[in-house]
Parts: C-alpha cells; sequence; structure tokens
C-alpha cells in the first residue's frame, strides 16, 4: 500500500509559500509538533508515537527489529527507538556540492552558506526514520538491491554496507523520486543520469 499519509508525501504537495526554516532544528521542532497520529516512519511504515516533545517507532506496529541493539560500546542502541529527521536527499549529498563543504563540511556551510541551511532546513526533502536505519542509511545512493537479505526484522529496506547502496521498499520509491527532483529543480542540484533513470522509473510504476 502506497503510504499516503506519510508526513513527506503530505509536504511535496505543499504550495510554493509553504514553510520555510532558518535551521535544520528549526524544521526540526516544528515538523516533530505538528506530526499526526497517521503518520508513519519513511522505510518501514512504523505507527509514530509522541511522548511529549519526544517521538519513537512503534515497532510491533511494522515489524521493525533493530539490527544492532547493543552498541560497540556495550550500551542501548538509542537509536533504535527514537525518530529523527532524515534528509531524502542527503546534505552530504546535496553540500559536496557548494563551495563551504570543500574548506570544512557540513559545519563550515551552515555557518557561512545560507543557501545550504535553506536547503538542510527544507520540510519537502525530510522525513520521519526510525534512528538507527537513518544511521545505516548514512549518505548512501539508493538502488536496486533484490537479493540483499532484510536486516530490520520485517521493514522492507534492503541496504549493502560494501556497496554503499540503500534499496527502499515499493511504498517509499514514488516519494523519494519526488523529493530528488524537487530538491533539483529548486536548488539546481545535479543527479547523475544513473540516479536520474531510476527515479523516473519508480515515478511510472
Amino acid at each position: 500500500m502506497h503510504f499516503i499519509i506519510v508526513l513527506y508525501a503530505t509536504l511535496l504537495a505543499l504550495p510554493s509559500h509553504a514553510k520555510e526554516f532558518n535551521s535544520f532544528y528549526q524544521a526540526k521542532r516544528y515538523l516533530t509538533k505538528t506530526i499526526t497520529k497517521d503518520q508513519r516512519t519513511l522505510y518501514c511504515g512504523c505507527k509514530i508515537i509522541k511522548t511529549g516533545k519526544k517521538l519513537s517507532p512503534d515497532a510491533r506496529s511494522c515489524g521493525y527489529v533493530p539490527r544492532r541493539p547493543i552498541t560497540h560500546a556495550g550500551k542501548i542502541n538509542s537509536r533504535t527507538t527514537r525518530i529523527e529527521w532524515e534528509h531524502i536527499v542527503s546534505a552530504w549529498e546535496f553540500g559536496h556540492q557548494l563551495q563551504c563543504w570543500q574548506h570544512g563540511g557540513r559545519k563550515n556551510c551552515r555557518k557561512t552558506s545560507p543557501l545550504f541551511r535553506k536547503m538542510e532546513a527544507d520540510i519537502r526533502n525530510l522525513a520521519p526514520a526510525i534512528g538507527e536505519i537513518n544511521g545505516d542509511r548514512s549518505n548512501y545512493r539508493f538502488g536496486a538491491l533484490p537479493h540483499t537479505p532484510l536486516q530490520h526484522g520485517q521493514c522492507q529496506v534492503r541496504i549493502n554496507f560494501k556497496k554503499r547502496i540503500i534499496h527502499p521498499p515499493k511504498s517509499a520509491r514514488k516519494d523519494i523520486a519526488q523529493a530528488y527532483f524537487y530538491m533539483r529543480d529548486t536548488y539546481q542540484l545535479k543527479i547523475s543520469a544513473k540516479q536520474t533513470k531510476l527515479f523516473n522509473y519508480w515515478l511510472s510504476l
């Protein structure tokens, strides 16, 4: 089933005068405050539990099982129990196309580039994701991994850490493609021919 109720699908349909923010922090705070009961996580389709200002995934609603419940330090992996706001087009990907990134990375871009701050805070490119999967995705590009086994219980996302590729579930592909093309058209983001072909295919399904 296509998650038309997921937050990013709704945001992509917002008019050009949709709410804008000056920082990623402001955008996250707004999205957390306005999240609704029927919204779901990006890759697993989990229900989201809101307790005060904290968001957490309802693992039972989607069959999510942590890939790494314990950290290397032997502590409970807190990212498995919290919702994070993931950039569909990663900050690394759009940041690398700006000069500021070459002179200090994300930290420098936040200090010196209003354009980067606007891109980083664009809510049309943000989606709720389980923290562990957001971390596992890192800045990997999207692709097809039909033979890669699932690693997060029943969550239908596949990640190849050696190839640095992530294969999202069918329910999320069209919205991911729309987010990429939105960022391309709005900020002149460069997308490779291979990625463009993949996203066009996803949109055609």
